[in-house]
């Protein structure tokens, strides 16, 4: 992972081989990507006719992949069900399962294999064990931000944090823009304390993001489609701009898991 020295001397091409996730959801296989920034790990899984049991990696040195790790799970497609060491959770649309460390055995399965269910998966190592927890976009009372006149009314829907579900050091949920609104995150903000992942999707096939990284004043772009991921280490900016108005996942891990140590950065400071 780039430093904010290397990166100002990164061409586009290396700035999205290193910060964006770009094959995600693949029908009938699950996709990991482990990263250097706090170890974490970036992922899909896509059901079909069978279900889809993750496995460990050789990168991980683990007999299971929750042997030291807790994992978010986020359902972006249609309804399916993940089954942890026997117990079955029915995941809807925009549901979020937190399966915390030492379950060996997790399964993914789509409820209607022609409309699957597209899991995002977000890992981190784990020191505790918390329980393993359901919540749906039903039970989240979402905060609503944002303005129609700076294009970036918005609902911020917290799903595994501080006063919701419990975990280590994962905090995660999604934000859905209102039609009209297109940025996510302006002003923008750091936090050192830990690094963060977006997932964009539910954006139109033909239209595309455009995420603005890196220091304040040393800013940078990725032009990104639906279904992909960019890494955001801690001392980069986070905010993104779209064509049309779209849902995007964001996770956390590190050091800190309150939502709103943020260092922010005044839009008349961008370069």
């Amino acid at each position: 992972m780039a430093d904010p020295v290397r990166y100002t001397r990164m061409t586009t091409s290396e700035l999205r081989e290193t910060f964006l996730i770009e094959e995600l959801f693949q029908p009938g296989s699950i996709n990991c990507v482990y990263l250097d920034l706090d170890r974490a790990i970036v992922g899909s899984a896509v059901p079909l006719e069978n279900g889809l049991q993750l496995e460990t990696y050789d990168e991980l040195r683990a007999v299971y992949f929750t042997e030291r790790r807790e994992l978010g799970v986020l359902n972006t497609g249609s309804e399916g069900v993940v089954e942890v060491d026997g117990k079955t959770y029915e995941m809807e649309h925009l549901s979020c399962l937190y399966i915390g460390r030492e379950n060996p055995r997790i399964l993914f399965r789509s409820s209607d294999p022609k409309q699957p269910a597209e899991f995002y998966l977000l890992s981190y190592p784990a020191h505790a064990q918390y329980p393993t927890g359901l919540v749906r976009k039903a039970d989240v009372q979402p905060v609503e931000i944002g303005d129609p006149a700076t294009m970036n009314r918005r609902r911020i829907y917290k799903c595994i944090h501080a006063d919701g579900i419990a975990s280590c050091q994962l905090v995660m949920g999604f934000t859905e823009l209102e039609p009209g609104s297109g940025w996510n995150t302006m002003p923008p903000h750091t936090h050192m304390r830990r690094s963060e992942v977006y997932l964009y999707f539910k954006l139109p096939e033909q239209e595309r993001i455009f995420h603005l990284m890196g220091p304040g004043r040393e800013t940078r772009h990725l032009v990104i489609k639906s279904k992909q991921a960019v890494v955001s280490p801690g001392w980069s900016v986070h905010a993104g701009v779209g064509t049309s108005s779209y849902t995007f996942c964001w996770g956390m891990g590190g050091e800190n898991q309150a939502y709103t140590d943020m260092d922010p950065t005044a839009t008349a400071d961008l370069k």
